[in-house]
């Protein structure tokens, strides 16, 4: 996904830490990611990893610099194009609210905090379609204030680092840089000095006197800039001045945040610095604005995740208390301090991890954007086994790409198909449905499987190349989805085949052939991907469905080979020499021969005709079987004698030894990819070197059988690219 993410700034904060962190982490999964705001501290550090950033002054409540603001991200989203837009705080959001009513973007907030809802302000709050709360009870007080729907709201955490926040950080730097003595006792603390976010600070100036004195030499470095930040100063001189000596450092706004903790004997503060404190091992007194816990123990766990270590609902800091726990969590035994601190970071790597935060804001996106609507072609809803295998395929592999993504199936059987495989389907035949289908789709998929080519017809090859061009021409994305091209031997549809693959978004060839094909066309777009067919990526049939079909066909109990025929004019004597090659090898080996018709109303009778033809019995697998079931009676054979392609991609799929009849060069093909034999050319059979073709096989099935899973295994791997193409344009 392309993300845009829009906030107010960079600087010190733990809103403005979870956005770096999460930036930084969409960035490693491999999405795209902008960031726009009024820049910062943080700035160096997004950029560092490659992420852009747009300068947008969307920092104050004002007027002429939200209307600034307003034409500055319409023209930086015009230009990204990005799939969704996450605002962070509230004026990026009314500002983003504003921009989707025309530009119609998919919008998300993330709840950081609570807001006052009075007045005015509460219509400057837009929560988008899809809003993140960075804890349970900012999901409650959205629900109750603002009526969000709780389907709409997706709950996630302050995701941290816990490698750039560990206890092999050090903190020596920071210690020289500030002439602290390494046996100092120091306290770090982290916020924005804002009047909302300074509590904690007040409170450390305000008792540093009375710390010092209960620990001698202590010192207390304080970090984060903002709007009181020099009024904390002064009042810090003035307590240092009563002190006798600089107890209270104000060092302002920094980037090392790991380094300035690692350098703190303990840490005071709350939401995301007190669990960095806490993935770094050290003891923390959490406290803030909006409440108090004192010193973070394994019974303020609940307490703690619940209102995201920020203390809602707990009860305010009371000078007394605060003092004491700090001295107290100060003055620790070694052995205490170190235990205290091996709880919270298993904390923080339990329940607070950048990976499940980035998961979160996926599923909030993937939530908010349209699902994707894709229209499949191909040779769908003819009953062969093959094809509607391959629709089955791409099928399971688009929803397991994206599982929202509506899919609609261009059949010649619109409604068997959309029983069989739960998609929506429309007739392939009927033009104003056809084109309604594709004008309301994003993506079109053709193939898999042999669908460019002028064999069976040039009629056949130009309804597929009219239905890549009527996508074109209505601006959708257009994938050739591992296709086996050709053969293709007439010089128009030679031309029409190339201009169509130079034209499609993504091209994936299902074998070496199929590229060497489109390269004779004169073909030169070099991100071709030779993958396989998707077929191979279909999982195994159920065991107990396969035996109630072979049980339904009469077929005894014991070894037996499979064949699959099919219609062919062309060849006076074709049944008869089937007939023959089966009997001797039934004989020979002792095997029943199982007949299995892959397009059941053009194959059934070619198999009755061959088993009448035969002195031994045969059985015949017939009826409308799906094509994981026709894989597993084929893998319960010991091999296959086919005239089918797919029936051979079945029997690799399922590593059962196959002997194929060439009568298309893509058999031949395939035989060579798995380093299966040919049992001969259909157009001269010879049944005597048929039958010493297939007793090779099975004189060695169990050495076959290796080789084949290993080939297998590699195809199955070639297969998993498609998938890749899917994640780009559905993912």
């Amino acid at each position: 996904m392309k993300i845009l993410m829009a906030t107010m700034g960079l600087d010190i904060g733990g809103a403005e830490t979870h956005i770096v962190e999460l930036a930084k982490e969409l960035r490693r999964q491999g999405h795209d990611v902008v960031i726009a705001s009024n820049g910062g501290v943080y700035l160096p550090e997004i950029e560092g990893v490659g992420i852009l950033h747009y300068k947008v002054p969307m920092n104050r409540r004002s007027i002429p610099l939200m209307i600034k603001s307003y034409f500055m991200l319409r023209r930086a989203i015009r230009k990204e194009k990005p799939d969704v837009v996450h605002a962070h705080a509230r004026i990026p959001a009314f500002i983003c609210g504003l921009l989707k009513k025309t530009m119609k973007f998919p919008f998300v907030t993330t709840a950081h905090w609570v807001f006052d809802t009075g007045g005015a302000l509460r219509w400057l709050s837009n929560w988008g379609d899809k809003t993140i709360a960075v804890s349970e009870d900012i999901k409650e007080y959205l629900i109750k204030n603002y009526s969000l729907s709780e389907k709409n709201i997706f709950v996630t955490i302050n995701g941290i680092d816990t490698e750039k926040f560990s206890p092999d950080v050090s903190g020596e730097g920071i210690r020289r840089e500030f002439d602290i003595g390494d046996d100092v006792p120091l306290i770090s603390h982290v916020s924005r000095m804002d009047e909302s976010r300074a509590l904690a600070a007040r409170f450390l100036i305000d008792t540093a006197e009375g710390i010092a004195k209960s620990v001698p030499g202590a010192v207390i470095l304080i970090v984060g800039g903002g709007d009181v930040f020099d009024e904390l100063a002064r009042k810090a001189e003035e307590a240092n001045s009563r002190i006798g000596y600089r107890c209270v450092i104000m060092a302002g706004p920094r980037t090392d945040i790991n380094a300035v903790v690692a350098a703190g004997d303990i840490f005071v503060g709350v939401s995301r610095a007190a669990l960095e404190a806490m993935a770094e091992a050290k003891p923390v007194v959490v406290a803030g604005n909006e409440g108090y816990m004192g010193i973070f123990t394994p019974d303020k766990l609940d307490v703690g995740i619940e209102g995201n270590f920020c203390c809602r609902g707990c009860p305010m800091i009371e000078a007394e208390s605060f003092q004491a726990d700090v001295t107290q969590c100060l003055t620790l035994q070694a052995d205490e301090k170190k235990r205290l601190g091996k709880y919270g970071r298993q904390v923080v790597r339990e329940h607070y991890s950048v990976e499940r935060m980035a998961r979160d804001s996926m599923a909030a996106y993937r939530a908010a954007v349209p699902p994707k609507r894709v229209v499949m072609s191909g040779y769908y809803g003819f009953g062969n086994a093959g094809d509607e295998a391959i629709l089955e395929a791409v099928y399971d592999n688009i929803k397991r790409v994206d599982g929202n993504a509506h899919v609609t199936v261009l059949s010649k059987d619109p409604e068997t198909t959309s029983s069989l495989y739960g998609c929506d389907a429309a007739p392939r035949f009927q033009p104003i449905r056809l084109r309604k289908a594709i004008k309301n789709c994003d993506v079109l998929i053709s193939g898999g499987g042999s669908l460019l080519q002028d064999t069976t017809s040039t009629r056949s090859i130009l309804y597929y190349l009219m239905i890549i061009r009527l996508a074109e021409r209505l601006g959708k994305r257009v994938i050739l989805y591992a296709n086996g091209i050709g053969p293709v031997t007439k010089a128009k549809n030679r031309r029409l085949v190339k201009e169509a693959v130079e034209k499609a978004d993504a091209v994936s060839l299902r074998d070496q052939d199929s590229l060497n094909e489109l390269r004779s066309m004169g073909v030169t777009r070099e991100d071709l991907v030779v993958t396989a067919d998707p077929v191979f990526l279909l999982p195994e049939p159920d065991k107990e469905r396969v035996d109630q079909i072979l049980s339904a066909a009469g077929v005894p109990e014991g070894a037996f080979i499979t064949v699959a025929p099919r219609p062919w004019a062309e060849s006076a004597g074709i049944q008869e020499k089937l007939a023959k090659i089966c009997d001797r090898i039934s004989r020979k080996y002792g095997r029943n021969i199982v007949f299995i018709a892959m397009q059941p109303k053009r194959d059934e009778p070619v198999c009755r005709a061959v088993a009448a033809l035969m002195e031994t019995r045969a059985y015949i697998v017939s009826g409308n079987l799906r094509p994981r079931e026709i894989m597993g009676v084929i893998g319960r054979g010991d091999m296959v004698f086919s005239m089918r392609l797919h029936s051979l991609i079945f029997a690799a799929r399922m590593a059962t030894p196959a002997a194929g009849l060439v009568y298309d060069p893509k058999v031949k093909a395939y035989l060579e990819l798995l380093a299966m034999p040919s049992a001969g050319d259909i157009s001269s059979l010879d049944v005597d070197q048929a039958v010493e073709r297939i007793s090779a096989i099975l004189d060695d099935l169990e050495g076959i059988s290796v080789k084949l899973t290993r080939r297998r295994d590699q195809i199955v791997e070639l297969a998993e690219k498609n998938d890749q193409i899917l994640r780009k344009f559905l993912g």
